[in-house]
């Protein structure tokens, strides 16, 4: 009996991390991937790739406005339409300049829209039918830098803020049913995200070993990962500084 493929709906697929959690997936198993985005051009490279990497995969890719809830609504049930979902990986994020952020509250709203609000939205279209199908894991990408406001990037901070907040909501809404909630805390990684901190000589985790972290936590339905695990650690610390210390740190 042929083997049961894992549909599997990605939202932000040119994401570098969720790129790379792709190619796990269809390097594993045969699986139906659907690449949400809002550049066709840029994730026909990523599903090429794909294609190539598991020929008997199913590859397909969604245009969608991602500021839009009606857009968002529309394109969730469409997709669940078509056949049950096993994963949605929301993935998509912009690492915010907080020095332009500051003056400029058109910027500050979009940092928070695309970093926050957004993926909240696709999250919650999603959840309602996964509960309706009492199946499914619903995977959001968040960032350490939720767990402590810092001056060098509260405003992206506040807004993966708002998604730790949202996925403990979730998970406790969810506590007793069968559909499972992975928050996803990355620490700096190695992407053209950051190309800037590279630049600056800090130190990234390898994308692929991110990958592999969030790929591994979504099986196991796992409620929250930090990837590379040691970020549990050392945000476990700066959450817990008492604040005139913090408070004279330069982060």
């Amino acid at each position: 009996m042929p083997e049961q493929r894992k549909r599997i709906v990605i939202v932000g697929a040119t994401s570098s991390i969720a790129e790379q959690c792709a190619r796990l997936w269809v390097t594993d198993h045969v699986a139906d991937l659907t690449l949400v985005c809002r550049d066709p051009v840029k994730t026909e490279r990523v599903a090429t790739d794909l294609r190539v990497r598991s020929p008997d995969s199913t590859i397909r890719i969604v245009k969608t406005d991602f500021t839009d809830p009606a857009a968002i609504r529309n394109l969730v049930d469409g997709i669940v339409a078509v056949g049950a979902v096993d994963i949605a990986l929301i993935a998509h994020g912009a690492l915010s300049d907080q020095a332009a952020c500051q003056p400029d509250l058109t910027m500050c709203q979009a940092a928070l829209m695309v970093n926050g609000v957004s993926p909240v939205l696709f999250a919650e279209a999603f959840v309602g039918h996964f509960e309706a199908a009492h199946h499914g894991t619903v995977a959001i990408i968040g960032s350490v830098a939720g767990d402590r406001g810092r001056k060098s990037n509260y405003v992206y901070g506040a807004a993966k803020g708002l998604v730790t907040r949202y996925a403990q909501g979730l998970q406790h809404r969810l506590a007793h049913s069968a559909v499972k909630v992975v928050l996803v805390k990355p620490g700096p990684t190695d992407t053209p995200m950051t190309a800037d901190l590279k630049q600056k000589g800090a130190k990234l985790a390898k994308v692929g070993d991110v990958a592999r972290v969030i790929v591994q936590a979504i099986d196991r339905g796992q409620p929250v990962v930090y990837a590379p695990p040691k970020w549990a650690i050392i945000m476990l610390i700066i959450r817990h500084l008492p604040r005139f210390i913090f408070n004279k740190m330069n982060i």
